[in-house]
């Protein structure tokens, strides 16, 4: 059985020499064999999003109900960023990330959807929800620099979303209830039917 801990980076074992990295998790195997089952289900194809190709000019196609696993997918690679390093203008885990980076980042490699890297442009491509509405894989935008959308978050469930604030400089989970982003929430939106 494979043993799991939350860090930046996969890393599996067969022999102590050997790596392979993949998102999210660090996995060690107690055996070859695990590891090959583990792998060969990593190893397995995705399938592409289905996405409305009638959005509006301007706007990010949404990801049709039909492909509803694809927000837990968004959710798990962001719960697998915690403790990334932030950086501004960061657009990969490896160098750091900012806030619209993270979002960007998590859509493209989980969802297939690119993103701008700014968080008012990714509101202003994305469908408004109300806050009661928000499903695992919707994002948050707040107010954070006296300036409309100018920070954003993936909402995970349960009142908390994952972001790369700058503040502690790392990604990690916030509660909606917290005073500081309850009084700056902004608006919920979402790229899912």
């Amino acid at each position: 059985m494979p043993e799991f801990s939350n860090k930046s980076v996969i890393v599996v074992r067969a022999r102590p020499t050997q790596a392979i990295r993949l998102h999210g998790w660090l996995i060690r195997c107690t055996s070859a064999a695990a590891c090959v089952v583990l792998l060969a289900a990593c190893g397995s194809a995705a399938k592409a999003p289905r996405i409305d190709r009638g959005a509006p000019a301007g706007s990010i196609p949404r990801i049709s109900s039909a492909e509803s696993g694809k927000a837990q997918d968004v959710v798990m690679y962001a719960l697998g960023l915690i403790d990334t390093g932030y950086r501004f203008g960061g657009r990969n885990p490896e160098a750091g990330l900012d806030c619209s980076g993270m979002v960007s980042y998590i859509y493209e490699h989980s969802a297939g959807l690119r993103l701008p890297h700014n968080a008012a442009q990714i509101a202003s491509m994305t469908r408004a929800v109300g806050r009661d509405a928000l499903r695992p894989g919707d994002l948050v935008f707040f107010n954070t620099l006296n300036k409309p959308f100018s920070h954003v978050g993936i909402y995970i469930g349960d009142d908390r979303f994952v972001h790369a604030p700058s503040s502690n400089g790392a990604v990690r989970i916030d509660s909606l209830s917290n005073r500081y982003y309850a009084s700056r929430f902004e608006a919920a939106h979402t790229l899912f039917d």
